[in-house]
């Protein structure tokens, strides 16, 4: 099912192993993080998580669903935590089923910042954003309705140190679950990216203003993650192009601002760059914005998502555009994805009804090449 001898040439590259930082990876098919709702309103998985995770261990490396960093990191219904012991205790069955399935797996930090409702707050607070600026679109909540996120309220330049001390106990929190690394979710429009965005910072604090006071704090932040994993287990998730996340409009200058922050991140020594390249849900749109430039500011591995198919992951390795692939619908109705890649077989088409919340249906039911009698 190997097509011509261009295939033979360029298939071992995507499906050779290699080291992402500190990483090693059985292969450069990643899988994308990919938000289900299957968790408790307390933030705490299931079993059905474990099996879940444990189905898709053959990606040379998983990026966990967005995981948050706090209660008041939280923006939707039935998401998981990892800032408490329970959460850690939870995460740890995960992680010690996709170790001995033969995978690695990351967690990715998550504080969504306006992209909230007060019904999921502590107290029915108001979210917190860099700017008291509504976000549009609609989001879960635990009644199972949808509802705009809640008016934010500003945050005060004397509270970021403790989100800082936030994403530290996040940091450390999945460092105690047996992740192999973390990815610090700094794209889709939620708290970091809306710090970086001068469309959803206005501040006039040290926090604002010039490019260098808008990434002040995702950077602040992603280096706190690094002092307790090592840089080189630390990977960043960034989304230039990405507007359909609560309506947000693009920064007034994408090209210089994220090559900026992708510049002042490589200096850090992370494990990797990963980019949304295009609208998030969208096509691919590499021609729309230069990822190569990003790619070359931050000078080290980089995982590129959004849209692809095999072709186009065979060629984006193999020119060296990107050091992985990060699939993310593909690995929902294909939990053996890399293998279906490496053969060109078909693949499964996922049910959308199933994407967000309920139980095992559409999350651990869809079956492996042999069992579907496909192979």
């Amino acid at each position: 099912m190997i097509d011509g001898d261009v295939q033979m040439s360029v298939l071992p590259q995507l499906f050779s192993p290699t080291k992402i930082g500190a990483i090693g990876v059985a292969n450069r098919v990643a899988m994308a993080p990919l938000t289900r709702s299957r968790a408790d309103m307390d933030g705490v998985h299931s079993e059905l998580a474990v099996e879940y995770y444990r189905q898709r261990a053959s990606a040379g490396l998983i990026i966990t669903e967005a995981t948050n960093i706090s209660r008041q990191g939280r923006g939707y219904a039935f998401t998981p935590g990892i800032y408490t012991d329970a959460h850690a205790e939870a995460w740890h069955r995960v992680t010690d089923a996709v170790h001995r399935a033969g995978g690695k797996i990351v967690c990715q930090l998550w504080h969504v910042g306006r992209m909230s409702h007060v019904d999921l707050q502590e107290g029915h607070a108001a979210p917190v954003a860099p700017s008291a600026i509504q976000a549009g679109e609609l989001i879960f909540l635990e009644s199972r309705t949808q509802a705009r996120p809640s008016m934010p309220r500003a945050l005060e330049t004397g509270e970021i140190p403790a989100l800082l001390a936030d994403y530290a106990n996040a940091a450390r929190k999945a460092k105690a679950a047996g992740f192999d690394g973390v990815e610090v979710h700094s794209a889709n429009c939620y708290l970091l990216e809306q710090f970086i965005r001068d469309s959803t910072n206005q501040r006039t604090d040290r926090y604002g203003g010039s490019v260098e006071n808008r990434t002040r704090f995702p950077i602040e932040a992603i280096a706190e993650v690094s002092r307790i994993w090592g840089a080189d287990r630390v990977g960043v998730r960034l989304s230039p192009m990405t507007r359909a996340v609560g309506d947000t409009p693009l920064d007034s200058d994408p090209q210089g601002t994220y090559g900026y922050l992708a510049e002042q991140l490589g200096k850090l020594g992370l494990a990797y760059l990963h980019c949304v390249e295009g609208q998030t849900r969208g096509p691919n749109a590499v021609a729309d914005f230069d990822f190569k430039a990003l790619h070359a500011a931050f000078g080290g591995s980089y995982i590129a998502n959004n849209g692809y198919e095999r072709q186009m992951a065979l060629d984006a390795v193999a020119s060296g555009h990107a050091d992985m692939i990060a699939f993310g619908r593909h690995f929902i109705a294909n939990p053996d994805l890399v293998e279906r890649l490496r053969l060109d077989a078909p693949l499964a088409e996922s049910d959308k009804s199933t994407y967000y919340g309920g139980g095992a249906e559409g999350y651990t039911d869809y079956r492996n090449l042999n069992a579907a009698g496909a192979a």
